[in-house]
């Protein structure tokens, strides 16, 4: 009698064991690993609507591309030497890759004007009130944001870039 307690016991204390070792190890399997929404490398990228120079809203974030946002301003030295540079990323890249230069807090008669002067050519949106660049904690400008076609973002830099710094990030994804 005491034999047969003890194989019931140990039977029961296997079944239990097994189904532990399945529950917790099959959860595992079919766990969906999702970033944080945030504003740094490794995290994911929240999109945002912005106006651009014609006045129309666009979306950033919902292209399915890789997608580049430089923070800058008119005012701003290293921005103006960068922009040239970028403008000519923009292009080469324009069926690949989504570009945004996005304008802190400036009139959109002076982007619009300092834009057609130097013949630039990229997306130019513009945040009026600062609320996205709040948003994205930009404490300098310029600053640049890379985010994969998966809106993992994976690059930041504040100060200027350049095309190759991008196009070796840009590779890289």
């Amino acid at each position: 009698m005491r034999k047969r307690f003890l194989l019931i016991a140990m039977c029961v204390i296997l079944a239990v064991t097994g189904l532990w070792y399945i529950a917790v190890h099959t959860g595992k399997a079919t766990k969906t690993v999702t970033a944080e929404i945030g504003v740094t490398p490794g995290k994911q990228f929240d999109g945002f609507t912005l106006t651009n120079l014609d006045g129309k809203p666009i979306t950033v974030g919902s292209s399915g591309k890789v997608t580049v946002i430089n923070f800058w301003a008119t005012w701003c030295p290293p921005c103006r030497e960068e922009l040239p540079e970028l403008n000519k990323f923009a292009k080469k890249y324009q069926q690949s890759l989504a570009f945004y230069a996005v304008d802190i807090q400036e009139d959109s008669d002076k982007v619009g004007e300092f834009i057609n002067k130097n013949n630039y050519t990229m997306t130019t949106l513009l945040d009026n009130d600062g609320t996205v660049a709040k948003n994205f904690r930009i404490s300098a400008i310029p600053t640049t944001i890379v985010i994969d076609k998966d809106g993992l973002i994976k690059f930041r830099k504040s100060g200027p870039v350049t095309m190759s710094e991008l196009e070796e990030v840009i590779k890289g994804l």
